[in-house]
């Protein structure tokens, strides 16, 4: 039985590294400022953590081999019970780290807040993002096009998101370019990121949303300006236009959808999307564009004598 074990211990570590074969640190590779500063605040975090739990270890190994049994030479002192020395180190230090994170969180979380627009002489390109069951879309509200499973961005321009949901809750997360946001059905939230490279990045939902869940990705494709261009035009010269009818036929539950490119988009569509369960004290939609109103799928919501019912 003994022989086996050995065998039984290295076949465990090659199945165990396998698994491990698939794994990559893509948030220790950004691609962007913001993931650059998320990457330098999650190792300094770490390091500050590690100052206690190294020493803790270090010091756990050395007092079990120094007060072995079998070491007769170490001082036995059964009635110590105090000393100032020991009490400084285990008190000041801890406080001191604590002291250093709580200073450091209070700052990050004002430098890197998701909805603080970026401070850049580039116009920012406008993406509104829904996250449909089970595939993304894009609105580029300024160029009147839009994409699924696709986000294309220029290289060194800010980007400002909307984003909402058309059902469920789900997360919009891209990991070389940092953070990550909800969507949510009934309201919008807003990101802001920047890509300072070009290159094909990974994208995903990081929020578990039902069956389709693990399908629900899309990539981000960092293109020169220039190139960008020729996707925007490539884009308005598609033959699909996401008018509501056709946005109704997309949002229909699916997984793996291609990637699709729409041309005319519905002037109003997202904040129609965001506020379609919304209404005032008459039963209209509450909407904040003009032509939103006719962009709400009266269907969703719920009817004026229901409301008054509640």
């Amino acid at each position: 039985m003994r022989r086996h074990l050995p065998a039984a211990g290295r076949l465990a570590a090659a199945g165990a590294i396998s698994l491990l074969g698939g794994c990559s640190m893509v948030l220790f590779d950004p691609k962007g400022d913001i993931g650059v500063q998320e990457k330098n605040l999650i190792l300094i975090a770490l390091g500050l953590m590690l100052l206690v739990v190294i020493p803790v270890i270090a010091l756990t190994l050395y007092f079990a081999w120094r007060y072995r049994a079998s070491n007769t030479g170490a001082k036995y002192a059964p009635t110590w019970a105090h000393s100032t020395t020991i009490e400084v180190v285990v008190w000041a230090i801890p406080c001191l780290i604590v002291a250093t994170l709580a200073v450091l969180i209070w700052k990050t979380t004002h430098s890197l807040d998701p909805y603080k627009p970026l401070e850049s002489d580039v116009k920012p390109v406008r993406v509104e993002v829904v996250a449909l069951n089970w595939k993304w879309l894009f609105i580029y509200p300024d160029y009147g096009v839009a994409s699924v499973n696709e986000l294309a961005l220029p290289v060194d321009t800010p980007v400002d998101f909307r984003l909402t949901a058309e059902s469920l809750m789900n997360s919009f997360f891209i990991p070389q370019l940092g953070s990550q946001v909800y969507a949510m059905s009934g309201m919008q939230t807003q990101l802001h990121l920047i890509a300072n490279s070009t290159g094909t990045f990974a994208g995903r939902s990081s929020a578990f949303s039902g069956p389709g869940f693990s399908d629900m990705n899309f990539s981000t494709v960092v293109r020169s300006r220039g190139d960008f261009d020729a996707w925007v035009a490539r884009a308005k010269a598609s033959p699909q236009a996401l008018s509501v009818a056709a946005y109704d036929v997309l949002q229909q539950p699916s997984r793996k959808n291609p990637v699709a490119l729409y041309s005319n988009v519905a002037p109003g569509l997202f904040d129609g999307i965001a506020f379609q369960y919304m209404r005032d004290a008459s039963g209209r939609p509450i909407c904040t564009t003009a032509t939103a109103d006719m962009m709400v799928k009266p269907a969703r919501l719920p009817s004026h004598a229901a409301l008054v019912s509640e």
